[in-house]
């Protein structure tokens, strides 16, 4: 019996998980509705608490100052009536009282009451006869306590709101005759106090109102120029460069528009030079694959019977194919460069070594030239620990530029020397020279400046990153009409044996 194979099922893939984002708060009002909540919270948080303390403070002191000057009107009381009457007869104590009373001057601000010592009112200056026992405990705690006692609230009897106090009252034989007892409404204090907290309530309101517009002005001061960086910077992505902020103030938002500024200009300038340099690869490209395709079918077609011929179109095709090959490692170079890819193989090595191949691989190729190149080396020990390759791609990419930007200068020049602990290598020629305005530029990425030599732009600036690499600088100098000098420089090592023997030094090579 045959069985029959189950098909595999497809196996599902799980599905990835979802990218981990950043939390990002929600702010209602953005930064200008963040801002006024921070710093509002904080000023209302403190008006709130100087309101409550002068609420506090006005009502104490308002009720400490009626609370002293019962105090005294009922001691004043008492004392008066206990130097006159106390010594008398009860019927001459209560006349008395009862002319103290009625000749009382203060009637109209205050109540004043005469307590018997059982708590009855005996007489009053707002009515004359006999009255129930004050509702109030002030008056007890006086007989009970035999002293000075206060209270305030509302009287049970009236629902007014008032404050009493009360002071025992002693015969001349120290027998308590009752008490004299100061009553005083407190409707107009309170009227006062809450006007008073009104007032401070409405400087605190307007106090905050000035503070709210003084931080609105401040805010939108702030958030015109963000909001106007945004939109640029918007435009700036969109590919809208060169677009430039205006500077309305010198501070941290003026440096801010500063930085956006330079930045277009840079983005600007850095694509202008991108633009230019595919241009300049395409045109670079396009002229040796002609070249190399034109000789190629001539050839192939037999188009070329004399021998010399022949040999000069091979020739030519060698000498293109060379170049292009230099151009896709120049690019392959940069490639690496921007994404840090670029990797040296270190090592101590003699770079004299390196440096007298390129000067002898250039005098080769010179030598049907109108140049003269000339090598000088001073004796000394010239040894570095980095990349040989890379370190001889530097030498033939300076002296190439030498030859081909200083070409109507004749001659080219290159020394090497050391200072101290630092080996110097310097390539001069006698052309042009390079404008004193494009002279911090021509390291940078793309940057051709006005001359109309061929060439990629990015031949230097792959020789400064690998010279930076070695912990090393390359610095140039120039004088329009003068030529241009590149200096190397690059920290020495301790001597090691070589594997191959230094060649003689090369002074004045002529082709």
């Amino acid at each position: 019996m045959k069985y029959r194979k189950k098909p595999a099922q497809p196996r599902v893939a799980a599905a990835a998980a979802p990218p981990a984002q950043d939390r990002v708060q929600h702010a209602p009002g953005g930064l200008k509705g963040r801002w006024l909540v921070n710093s509002l919270s904080f000023v209302v948080v403190i008006l709130a608490v100087i309101i409550i303390f002068v609420s506090v403070g006005i009502s104490s002191y308002y009720y400490s100052s009626i609370r002293d000057n019962l105090k005294s009107r009922v001691h004043s009381a008492a004392a008066s009536v206990r130097d006159n009457f106390t010594q008398a007869t009860y019927d001459q104590y209560l006349g008395g009282i009862r002319q103290y009373v009625l000749g009382y001057e203060d009637k109209d601000k205050v109540e004043l009451q005469f307590i018997d010592a059982a708590g009855r009112i005996t007489m009053s200056t707002s009515a004359l006869t006999a009255d129930p026992n004050p509702s109030t405990d002030d008056v007890h705690r006086a007989l009970t306590e035999e002293t000075v006692c206060s209270w305030s609230g509302e009287d049970p009897m009236t629902g007014e709101r008032i404050m009493s106090v009360s002071e025992p009252m002693y015969s001349s034989r120290g027998d308590l005759l009752g008490a004299v007892r100061v009553m005083s409404s407190l409707k107009i204090a309170e009227r006062q106090i809450t006007i008073i907290i009104l007032i401070s309530i409405a400087a605190c309101l307007v106090f905050l109102a000035l503070v709210v517009a003084s931080n609105s002005y401040f805010i939108r001061s702030i958030l015109m120029p963000v909001t106007r960086i945004n939109e640029i910077a918007k435009e700036i992505a969109a590919g809208q460069y060169g677009m430039r902020l205006h500077k309305a103030y010198d501070d941290e938002i003026g440096e801010l528009c500063d930085s956006i500024n330079h930045m277009s200009d840079e983005i600007s300038r850095a694509e202008r030079m991108k633009n230019d340099f595919i241009s300049s690869v395409s045109h670079e490209l396009r002229t040796p694959l002609t070249a190399i395709a034109g000789w190629s079918e001539t050839l192939i077609a037999g188009g070329a019977q004399d021998p010399e011929e022949v040999m000069q179109g091979l020739d030519i095709i060698q000498k293109e194919s060379h170049r292009l090959t230099q151009m896709v490692e120049e690019l392959l170079d940069f490639a690496r460069m921007e994404s840090g890819r670029m990797k040296l193989e270190m090592e101590v090595f003699d770079v004299s070594i390196e440096l007298y191949e390129a000067v002898y691989m250039y005098e080769n190729l010179l030598r049907n030239s109108e140049m003269t190149l000339h090598y000088s080396k001073e004796p000394d020990s010239y040894f570095i620990s980095g990349d040989r390759h890379r370190m001889k791609q530097v030498f033939l990419n300076i002296i190439d530029n030498a030859a081909k930007y200083g070409r109507s200068g004749g001659k080219i020049e290159v020394a090497l020397s050391r200072d101290e602990d630092t080996i110097v290598v310097c390539v001069r020629d006698w052309g042009p020279g390079i404008p004193e305005a494009e002279l911090p530029f021509v390291k940078e990425k793309f940057y051709k400046g006005s001359s109309k030599q061929r060439g990629s732009g990015i031949g230097l600036a792959v020789t400064d990153e690998i010279v930076t690499m070695h912990g090393g600088s390359l610095d140039i100098t120039s004088k329009q009409g003068a030529g241009t000098a590149v200096y190397i420089r690059i920290p020495a090592a301790d001597p090691v044996v070589a594997a191959e023997p230094t060649p003689e030094p090369m002074e004045d090579i002529e082709p």
